[in-house]
């Protein structure tokens, strides 16, 4: 299929720790081959099953400040103790070739995102279907100490109230629905001609043949 030449945005997904952005992130890597995940830098230990360069960078606290004081993060936050970074080159060249890049990061992330790069970011905002559901997943997890999941619980408060600073809110109520409702974003935010940076150069030719 013919397409016209265009810049790549950062889709930046955000909510509190079990309302299932991790799931939609995932599913939209795997159903749309123009975006990649941005695979963050973490000071955290790896949960199960988690991959070294594919879920995360996992590093020591040590490495990481080296890092940020080398300015090499795009942006950076710490959440429940520990550190978490985006790398800005990576970024970047993808962004120039037409790639999209996709964020699952905390409200924090999102602000940095926006600050450091307002016109590539589109943010979305993911809200579980009530109290109790956001609960039940994190205990269904199985991967978090009762401690853990309390102060999740206790966390979520504070993300949810930064949800107006999104550009879109999707609640979960069904992730298929959720999934297929940021596929509608993506599909209408890669349109705006302000990304479009072949469609000058299209509509002039086009003219010519007028």
């Amino acid at each position: 299929m013919e397409t016209i030449a265009r810049r790549g945005l950062m889709l930046v997904l955000s909510s509190p720790s079990g309302a299932g952005k991790t799931t939609i992130a995932r599913r939209l890597v795997e159903e749309d081959e123009a975006i990649a995940p941005s695979v963050s830098h973490t000071t955290r230990e790896k949960r199960r099953g988690e991959v070294d360069g594919k879920d995360y960078h996992f590093v020591d606290k040590d490495t990481f400040g080296r890092m940020r004081d080398q300015a090499a993060f795009l942006e950076w936050a710490v959440v429940f103790d520990n550190y978490y970074g985006t790398t800005r080159a990576p970024v970047e060249q993808a962004l120039q070739v037409g790639r999209d890049v996709l964020f699952d990061v905390d409200w924090q992330g999102a602000t940095a995102l926006r600050e450091s790069a307002k016109d590539d970011v589109v943010s979305v905002f993911v809200l579980p279907p009530s109290a109790g559901a956001l609960e039940e997943r994190l205990k269904t997890r199985a991967q978090d100490s009762d401690e853990v999941v309390l102060r999740r619980m206790r966390g979520a408060s504070n993300e949810i109230q930064h949800w107006d600073a999104y550009d879109y809110v999707v609640v979960n109520f069904d992730v298929d629905q959720s999934v297929a409702a940021v596929h509608a974003i993506l599909a209408a935010e890669r349109l705006k001609g302000a990304r479009l940076t072949g469609l000058d150069g299209f509509v002039q030719g086009l003219l010519k043949q007028l």
